[in-house]
C-alpha cells in the first residue's frame, strides 16, 4: 500500500493542531527564525506550518513525498530515500550537509538546521516511525476538523474526486499532486488554486528525478576525473621543481 495524506483547504481552520502535534511528536524545539529564513514557517524545528491567506484561507504546507522524489535522486549518498510505504525519510548517518536537495526540491522542502554543530537537512518525514508501528502521523491524528487525513493514496484520490464532483461550486476541478512532477503522496483539493506552493504554479507531469539523476550519476566520475587532473598538474610543477633544483646544483658545482 502507498500511504498518502489529503488536505481539503476548505476544512481547514487555521488552528495550528497538525503543527504542535509534529512538534510534539519529533521532538523539536522552539524556532528561532533567522533573517534569510522564506517566510513559510518551515524550518529545521518546524516541519509543518499553515499558511494564513488574506481571505481567510489556511493552507498546510509540509513535505510532499514525491513518488519519484528529485530529493533522492540530487543526494550524493542516498541520506534521503523513498520507502516501500511512499514515504521519503533521511539518513543523519550519510548525510553530508551538501543542500543539493534543497535545490533539487521544487515545493522549497529542506531546510538547513544551523544549530547543529554539523549541520543537517530537516523535514517532514510522515511520522514513519508511526506509520512502521501501523499508526497514522501525528498531525492527521490531531486535525479536530479532518481537514487532513491519512490513508491510501489511490483511495483518497478516489475521495478527492467523489468531493470535487459532489460540490462542483466549491471545488477547482483539480487535484494538486495527483500528477504533477510524476505525483506526490500529500494530496490537496481547494476552492483557491494553490500553485503557489511550488516554484512555477504548472510543474508538468514529467518527474524532476529525470533531470537531476543524470548529473547526479556523472557525480563519482567526475570526482575520479578532476582527481586525474589535479595529480597529473601536480606530478608537472614537482618534476620542474626538481628539474629546477637539479639544475642549480649542476651550475653551484661548475
Amino acid at each position: 500500500m502507498s500511504v498518502a495524506i489529503l488536505t481539503d483547504i476548505t476544512k481547514c481552520i487555521g488552528c495550528l493542531e497538525c503543527v504542535a502535534a509534529c512538534k510534539k511528536e519529533n521532538n523539536l524545539k522552539m524556532d528561532v527564525p533567522r533573517e534569510w529564513q522564506k517566510m513559510d514557517g518551515l524550518s529545521a524545528q518546524n516541519w509543518t506550518s499553515i499558511l494564513s491567506l488574506p481571505d481567510n484561507h489556511y493552507v498546510r504546507k509540509q513535505c510532499r513525498h514525491c513518488i519519484d522524489p528529485a530529493c533522492a535522486s540530487a543526494c550524493p549518498v542516498g541520506a534521503l530515500h523513498k520507502t516501500v510505504e511512499g514515504v521519503v525519510i533521511y539518513d543523519n548517518d550519510k548525510c553530508l550537509g551538501c543542500r543539493y536537495c534543497m535545490m533539487a526540491c521544487p515545493y522549497g522542502i529542506p531546510r538547513y538546521d544551523w544549530d547543529q554543530n554539523v549541520p543537517y537537512i530537516r523535514k517532514c518525514i510522515m511520522c514513519y516511525q508511526r506509520l512502521t508501528e501501523g499508526r497514522q502521523p501525528a498531525c492527521t491524528e490531531a486535525c479536530p476538523k479532518q481537514a487532513t487525513i491519512f490513508g491510501d493514496r489511490e483511495e483518497l484520490l478516489r475521495l478527492a474526486h467523489q468531493r470535487i464532483k459532489e460540490q462542483p461550486d466549491l471545488y477547482i476541478n483539480k487535484v494538486w499532486g495527483e500528477h504533477e512532477i510524476g505525483g506526490t503522496s500529500v494530496l490537496y483539493i481547494s476552492d483557491i488554486d494553490l500553485g503557489f506552493l511550488a516554484y512555477q504554479p504548472d510543474l508538468g507531469p514529467q518527474a524532476l528525478s529525470r533531470t537531476t539523476a543524470p548529473a547526479m550519476n556523472a557525480v563519482p566520475f567526475a570526482f575520479v576525473g578532476m582527481g586525474a587532473v589535479m595529480y597529473g598538474i601536480n606530478w608537472v610543477i614537482r618534476r620542474r621543481m626538481n628539474i629546477g633544483k637539479d639544475g642549480n646544483k649542476e651550475g653551484t658545482h661548475e
